[in-house]
């Protein structure tokens, strides 16, 4: 399971170390940064997964610190953070393509979820569940490639539908367990096959 890296960038140092004891304690790799400028200056050095930015700061303002980021990495997961909600940076943020915008103070389960969403939607978040699907789905779609046969042949060796195996593949959907006896036999392969290294 990979590390989670998030870096908290906000003037109120008391924010900084509630963030960082919180997010520490959910298994998050978390830097924080109280000057925007060397918060900028960890991101182009190093990786990170998500940016909480304060709104409000000296020096450099939040909106400053969002256009900069946006112009050297425009897939970065950044949240921003404001305890002075407005229409004006509500919309830049959203011109700017941030993941979300959380008024202070904020409920800590809704922060803990909003950050989930945001690390499952950028392919950064799965449970061991899902990591099995994907293996299977993939497997399958591998062996079904291999063989160059296409969905419809495989719906026609398997009698399951083309929208049902298609789901399997993309890990959309779960295979019950005489689903994959029929992919297995129409692949002519072993059950386990699909399941990698699982």
């Amino acid at each position: 399971m990979r590390t989670i890296k998030i870096l908290i960038i906000d003037d109120d140092k008391d924010i900084c170390e509630y963030m960082h004891l919180l997010l520490s304690q959910s298994g998050y790799d978390v830097v924080t940064e109280t000057s925007p400028s060397k918060g900028l200056e960890q991101l182009r050095e190093n990786e990170f997964h998500v940016v909480v930015l304060d709104i409000m700061m000296p020096e450099l303002n939040g909106m400053e610190v969002l256009e900069e980021i946006r112009s050297f990495d425009s897939d970065i997961a950044i949240i921003i953070f404001t305890g002075f909600p407005s229409v004006d940076t509500a919309v830049t943020s959203m011109k700017y393509n941030v993941s979300d915008y959380i008024k202070k103070p904020f409920d800590v389960d809704e922060f803990n979820s909003t950050l989930k969403k945001i690390l499952r939607q950028k392919g950064l978040l799965t449970d061991p569940e899902e990591q099995l699907l994907q293996t299977i789905g993939q497997s399958i779609r591998d062996a079904r490639k291999e063989r160059s046969l296409t969905l419809k042949q495989m719906s026609r060796r398997t009698g399951l539908s083309v929208s049902l195996l298609s789901q399997i593949e993309r890990a959309e959907s779960s295979a019950s367990v005489s689903s994959l006896y029929k992919l297995a036999r129409a692949l002519d392969c072993s059950l386990t096959e699909f399941f990698g290294d699982y």
